[in-house]
């Protein structure tokens, strides 16, 4: 129970981090109109092509997408479009009102709509890396990076990304459930951890008649834990500099620790289809000691390499990147993430910490409910199939429930708060 709480702590401190950087390239992509009008671009294949070709089309694709024949469409149907720009939607309001990462919705969501697992991780990093080119701020932020440390930083990562997407395609060449399983068991451990913090901390600031949101907390400056400490006095060649602007004299530390971290973050990325932001910051804040603003502009910098070369070099040139879900998230989160930020400005901050611990337990229930039924299809254990189905439904019922609810609330709060909103902004 105390390493699952840990656990979740560290995520939940990296969820809040990767949601700043969401929330800010939303922002930098809709306050630009040379951005939106590559957006439209971006778009308007798949428009055209979901409502004029999407029969015929349909009608020449496998049955299940990411069958043993890969491919990579351009566009499928208008239904799986729209499909998407909710999923995407679902995952920017998480984002935008709660101030967390929703991404981590999106994989499972994609799933229990009946994507292959290795197809979902492939698409959630494209989109990543789309939101991460479109909307980046890396120029504003240049200050903040510590080149040497971003460097030696993404060596690791590479490396982690392309073991991390060879293990999810051999695993897929060697059976789809197999992969699926895999993945799906992946999700539960860090939903499980994830959401149990969440809960306990929801229950707490309860407890306390605490009301902040999730937008605030700590913010973590240039203090070391003992761990940061214990590795910086390490001397392991070749050693790294940085923080020199913000301490006197800055920071050391081996390079070799700096690699691992980078490795650590790539794989998780690849087999996941997080981009690796939600770990980088608790890596570089709470085990390397890095202070929290190198951190911010570093982890901008790593998130447009390594989920740039795990989407296109392990999935997209294999042909596991759905496109036309990729495009239609990136419009429902850059939509979702505005409604859901304005509508903090008129709930209260326990309720967000509620919604945000429910959100993440829908997500652990969904991907909980999917595993039985694919180990009992490998043969871990013997279990009907009749039996493994119905979990396998109610998993998904629970969770497509919960984020419909979570998203009609949030939408409904921000329609009937407009004028309110309105005054404030004025």
């Amino acid at each position: 129970m105390k390493f699952l709480l840990n656990v979740g702590r560290f995520l939940h401190a990296g969820a809040r981090a990767h949601a700043a950087w969401e929330i800010q390239t939303a922002n930098t992509i809709l306050t630009s109109r040379k951005r939106l009008m590559v957006l439209g671009l971006l778009l308007l294949p798949i428009l055209i092509g979901g409502i004029v070709f999407a029969d015929n089309i349909a009608a020449e694709l496998p049955k299940y997408l990411g069958g043993k024949t890969a491919y990579s469409p351009s566009f499928f149907t208008t239904g799986i479009f729209v499909s998407s720009i909710f999923i995407g939607l679902c995952a920017g309001l998480i984002t935008g009102c709660i101030g967390a990462g929703g991404g981590f919705i999106i994989a499972p969501a994609l799933m229990s709509a009946g994507i292959k697992g290795i197809l979902a991780v492939g698409t959630d990093l494209f989109h990543i890396f789309a939101k991460a080119i479109m909307g980046s701020v890396l120029h504003k932020k240049l200050g903040n990076i510590s080149v040497s440390l971003a460097i030696i930083f993404l060596i690791g990562s590479m490396f982690g990304a392309t073991l991390g997407g060879w293990i999810n395609r051999v695993l897929y060449e060697i059976n789809p459930i197999i992969s699926d399983a895999f993945i799906t068991t992946i999700y539960v451990l860090m939903l499980g951890g994830l959401g149990l913090y969440s809960l306990m901390d929801y229950f707490k600031a309860r407890k306390a008649g605490g009301g902040g949101d999730m937008h605030g907390g700590d913010v973590e400056g240039t203090e070391m834990g003992n761990l940061p400490k214990k590795l910086q006095a390490i001397n392991l060649p070749p050693m790294v500099s940085f923080d020199q602007g913000l301490i006197p004299g800055g920071r050391q530390i081996s390079s070799w620790f700096l690699i691992l971290s980078g490795f650590a973050v790539g794989l998780c990325a690849a087999i996941m289809g997080v981009g690796g932001g939600f770990l980088t910051f608790p890596i570089f804040v709470y085990v390397l000691g890095v202070s929290s603003m190198t951190t911010v502009g570093t982890d901008i910098f790593q998130i447009i390499f390594t989920a740039g070369y795990a989407a296109i070099g392990q999935y997209a040139i294999y042909g596991f990147i759905f496109y036309t879900l990729a495009m239609g998230m990136l419009l429902g989160s850059l939509l979702g993430i505005q409604i859901g930020a304005m509508s903090t400005k008129v709930v209260k901050g326990i309720t967000i910490r509620g919604f945000y611990a429910m959100a993440v337990l829908a997500g652990f229930i969904n991907r909980f409910f999917a595993l039985p039924a694919k180990l009992s299809s490998v043969g871990a254990f013997p279990l009907s199939k009749e039996l493994g189905n119905t979990l396998d439904k109610i998993g998904i019922w629970l969770f497509f429930i919960f984020i419909s609810i979570f998203a009609v609330w949030v939408i409904g709060t921000f329609v009937m708060n407009i004028k309110k909103l309105k005054g404030e902004e004025a």
